[in-house]
């Protein structure tokens, strides 16, 4: 069966999945509540400055997009590989389900076994 879904993942691939590893830590959590937790008071101790804020908010910013692009790769292709493989149970099952109506009646199963394609979203282009 093709698929879009290869065991060699590009070097960015890689960088995605060892971060979302990485990010998806209990102590990842815990070590970014700790940074907001001693960044908290220290607009008591620097004061309302305008360019402390900026500084703070554009960071913020940056490693959250970062963070979100990386961790949508993943998911991505998470994603496409759950698909590949129900698509692979169905043309299993609809095979199956071809090969009984063989020992049975073709007409009356055919239409299960289109049904059953329907049914999970197997696209004609992916099947084998």
């Amino acid at each position: 069966m093709p698929s879009d879904v290869t065991p060699n993942l590009s070097l960015f691939e890689r960088f995605a999945t060892a971060a979302a590893h990485f990010a998806s830590r209990a102590w990842f959590f815990a070590g970014c509540l700790l940074l907001v937790i001693v960044w908290a008071p220290s607009f008591y101790i620097v004061g309302s400055l305008d360019t402390w804020q900026l500084i703070i908010n554009t960071a913020t910013t940056i490693v959250t997009f970062l963070l979100v692009a990386l961790l949508q790769n993943t998911q991505t292709r998470s994603d496409r590989a759950t698909q590949d493989k129900l698509n692979a149970l169905a043309v299993g099952l609809s095979e199956l389900m071809t090969h009984i109506a063989d020992i049975h009646d073709r007409d009356e199963l055919h239409d299960d076994v289109a049904e059953l394609k329907a049914a999970v979203g197997l696209e004609d282009s992916e099947s084998a």
